[in-house]
């Protein structure tokens, strides 16, 4: 017979030998493993938030503001006088004295310019004595004509008393045709007169053209002309000065090329600047268009002309000036960026519309999605994914996104109707437009917005 000795009270036998008969469920080491497997599924969770909150897209927005906005066209030309005087000789001789240079203010009638005039007084001294003989002319004719008036007097008055028997018929025709001839040298000696006169006149009309003086009041632009120079004219006149009426008021000739043309008219506000005062801009209006075109090097442009104030006379001739036209003006309109009529976003899960249920949570990231639903140019995307063409004809019709909501908010789509562009900025106008509205203008990803920062 086999006797088992009593256990000693203070030694515990092992599970593992003795036999644990506790379930499993509620064993320290089952509990110690489910909540290690749930702080993992937890930080797993948080993990996956936050690399779905950083790849969530960044919108670049702008706010919704009206404003003026305007269609110009620029053009190069050259600031000219609006009236201007080449001033010179149709006389040939030599200069004897210059009165004037340049920049200096004259009146009309003041001597610039003159010539040696001893040729011109000798002129005008022989059409004097040339005058005095033709007077001498007319009287003698007047004598000779008073003389053969007396003579056929005399005839006619002995044929009368003798009954026409003496004095004979071809004495009587003979003195009537010599008092017609003495008629007639008088009138041509007193042509003569006038003849001298004339010539006289116009010798001392050539005396007086030999000072040269202004014909305006104005300012001398150029001068070309010492004294001791001879001028000879021959054709035309030799031009020793030039001259500008009213420096106060100017006109800019500017080439339009013909793709503009049709948006400039008479009337219409410009501005200019000169490189002279690069910092100030100089108003301008449109005052004439021309229709005849000028072609250079096979570009073809029209003058065009444009009235300037110059009170300060800061402006000067031949300055070359770049206009800017504001061709067409639209006042308090809503302007958008252009950048906003070509943006399309790249959709997100649990943003609207983006083919993903909002409450899916860290299962729908887990999940495998269709091919393109919430990816760039997926079917998800507006257009196809495809960025919208830009298209800022006015009258079209465009789509603009909205962000609702604030900052974390989601795109809205708007169409709206194009108007006036400058390239920077676009007129839109369309229902559920508001003044201030968050215009998204582009996007990032969260690493590419943490990498900007």
């Amino acid at each position: 017979m086999t006797s088992s000795s009593p256990q000693d009270p203070g030694q515990q036998t092992p599970d593992w030998l003795a036999g644990d008969t506790t379930p499993r469920w509620r064993r320290r080491s089952t509990w110690v493993a489910v909540a290690l497997l749930a702080l993992a599924g937890v930080g797993v969770a948080l993990w996956l938030g936050h690399r779905a909150e950083a790849d969530a897209p960044r919108y670049v927005t702008e706010p919704l503001k009206r404003g003026d906005l305007s269609l110009t066209v620029t053009a190069n030309g050259t600031l000219q006088p609006t009236r201007s005087v080449s001033i010179g000789s149709e006389l040939s001789g030599t200069v004897t004295r210059v009165l004037v240079d340049v920049n200096d203010r004259v009146k009309k009638g003041q001597v610039l310019v003159e010539l040696d005039t001893a040729k011109f007084i000798d002129q005008v001294n022989t059409a004097k004595a040339a005058l005095q003989s033709a007077q001498a002319t007319v009287l003698q004719s007047q004598a000779t004509r008073e003389e053969s008036r007396l003579a056929l007097a005399r005839l006619e008055q002995v044929a009368k008393l003798s009954g026409g028997k003496t004095p004979a018929a071809t004495e009587l025709d003979a003195a009537r045709a010599t008092l017609d001839r003495a008629v007639s040298a008088e009138a041509a000696a007193r042509a003569g007169v006038a003849q001298a006169q004339a010539a006289l006149s116009t010798n001392q009309t050539n005396l007086a053209k030999a000072s040269i003086s202004s014909p305006i009041d104005g300012v001398i632009l150029t001068r070309a002309v010492e004294p001791g120079n001879a001028v000879a004219a021959s054709l035309q006149a030799v031009t020793l000065f030039t001259m500008a009426e009213d420096l106060s008021r100017m006109k800019l000739s500017v080439n339009v090329d013909e793709a503009d043309v049709g948006q400039v008219k008479e009337g219409q506000t410009a501005q200019f600047t000169v490189s002279a005062w690069p910092g100030r801009k100089y108003p301008a209006n449109v005052t004439r268009v021309a229709f005849g075109s000028t072609t250079t090097d096979n570009v073809v442009t029209y003058t065009t002309q444009l009235d300037v104030n110059n009170p300060d006379q800061t402006l000067r001739p031949g300055m070359t000036a770049t206009a800017t036209i504001a061709a067409t003006e639209h006042k308090n309109v809503l302007l958008v960026p252009r950048s906003a009529l070509n943006y399309t976003p790249t959709q997100r899960s649990g943003a609207p519309g983006a083919g993903t249920s909002g409450g899916a949570g860290i299962m729908s990231m887990l999940m495998p999605r269709p091919p393109g639903v919430g990816r760039p140019g997926g079917a998800g995307g507006q257009n196809g994914g495809k960025p919208a063409k830009a298209n800022a004809d006015n009258g079209s019709s465009k789509r603009i996104w909205v962000l609702e909501g604030g900052e974390d908010g989601h795109p809205k789509p708007l169409t709206v109707t194009v108007g006036l562009s400058n390239g920077r900025l676009t007129e839109v106008s369309g229902e559920g437009l508001q003044e201030g509205m968050s215009v998204i203008t582009s996007q990032q990803t969260g690493q590419a917005s943490g990498a900007a920062k």
